[in-house]
């Protein structure tokens, strides 16, 4: 077998969630607990019982390419040419990695603590792969400093993901603009921003930065999945330059053929219903209110969301993650994600999934308050 793949770990996030009981208070898994909106199924149910459900062009439905490039409206990203439409933000991911990087001499550097997605993904296609990770004493806020300053010579992508899986956290504008103008200043060969941009509707407060506003060179990944509460729908994108998205084509018809072209249709309804893509956004910000009420009433040490619906704890110290997250299941009935799942940088935090409803959030973080204040009086 491929001694890469052999290589890999499977997922923690996934181990742990799968330990949760009926009774348990589940603050786990990153899946929105919303229904999704009918119309959009209703609109692709009419559509196929039409034109039935037949391959589209392996780059997606025209129609829905040209409404997702209009709606983000990126500088010289506006047209359909400049979307390929993916199996997931998953794929979007794995086929800009794939076209972008060459194993033989590029590096990608991973901004962290992040999903560990990225650096599996990489080191599946052979491709050197660093982190390079935030100060845990500003809360792992996006430092443009830390990441210029980890660029090596063979660095030829960054992988930024803001709002920030497990942290919250949100690159601002100033932040960006530094990064942008030291790549900028570079020579040779250009160095490309990758921004995963799957929590963007879950994005609460004003001064937030989308890179390819600022940085040609950049690739945006998305998807419906979170934004919509349309996890299993399977269905993502890749925004980019056109000679770009012209190369990632290949790889992704070579990977899928093609996205699935019912859930093209509920996608295309989405985009084409006025404030389809931001339906969920005023519940995101009533939760996120009661979710912060929640941490302050804690009395313990917390990352508040600027963006994303995770809010992280912190451990006490000598406190291993992944033994946290298996007694708080076991002795208190709540699940939690190890921090040392998104990197060493994260292994004395607990990251917490807040789409539950609200009562059961609050008592799953009084529960876990708990469990920490008596592992800091132990």
């Amino acid at each position: 077998m491929n001694p890469s793949v052999l290589a890999i770990p499977g997922s923690l996030i996934r181990e742990v969630a799968a330990k949760k009981k009926p009774t348990s208070i589940d603050l786990g898994l990153g899946e929105p607990s919303l229904l999704p909106n009918q119309a959009h199924f209703e609109h692709a149910m009419r559509y196929v019982a039409k034109h039935g459900v037949k391959y589209t062009q392996n780059a997606g439905d025209p129609a829905l390419r040209e409404a997702i490039a209009r709606h983000y409206d990126y500088p010289g990203m506006h047209a359909a040419e400049n979307v390929c439409v993916t199996t997931g933000s998953q794929e979007a991911m794995y086929v800009t990695l794939k076209t972008l990087l060459d194993p033989a001499k590029d590096e990608l550097l991973v901004v962290e603590p992040t999903f560990p997605s990225y650096v599996k993904m990489a080191k599946l296609e052979g491709v050197a792969v660093r982190g390079v990770t935030m100060s845990e004493d500003d809360d792992f806020a996006i430092d443009a400093e830390r990441i210029i300053a980890a660029i090596g010579e063979r660095t030829r992508a960054i992988v930024i993901c803001s709002p920030n899986n497990p942290t919250g956290r949100v690159i601002r504008r100033a932040e960006a603009e530094k990064l942008v103008r030291a790549l900028e200043a570079r020579g040779g060969e250009p160095i490309w921003l990758i921004h995963d941009e799957i929590y963007r509707e879950q994005t609460f407060t004003a001064d937030e930065a989308y890179l390819a506003d600022l940085y040609p060179y950049t690739v945006v990944t998305n998807s419906v999945s979170k934004s919509n509460a349309l996890t299993g729908l399977r269905l993502g994108w890749i925004l980019a330059p056109a000679d770009f998205i012209a190369a990632a084509i290949k790889a992704h018809a070579w990977l899928t053929s093609c996205a699935d072209t019912f859930a093209q249709q509920v996608a295309l309804h989405v985009f084409t219903t006025l404030g389809g893509i931001g339906e969920q956004v005023t519940w995101y910000r009533e939760q996120q209110a009661g979710v912060l009420d929640a941490l302050a009433r804690s009395g313990v040490r917390y990352i508040a969301p600027e963006g994303s619906f995770y809010a992280c704890m912190r451990l006490p110290e000598g406190v291993r993650s992944l033994d946290a997250a298996l007694e708080l299941i076991e002795e208190h009935d709540v699940l939690a994600i190890p921090g040392g799942a998104f990197g060493a940088s994260f292994e004395s935090w607990l990251r917490l999934s807040w789409v539950a409803p609200i009562e059961q959030v609050r008592e799953g973080i009084a529960r876990i308050a708990a469990y920490i204040r008596d592992a800091s009086a132990g």
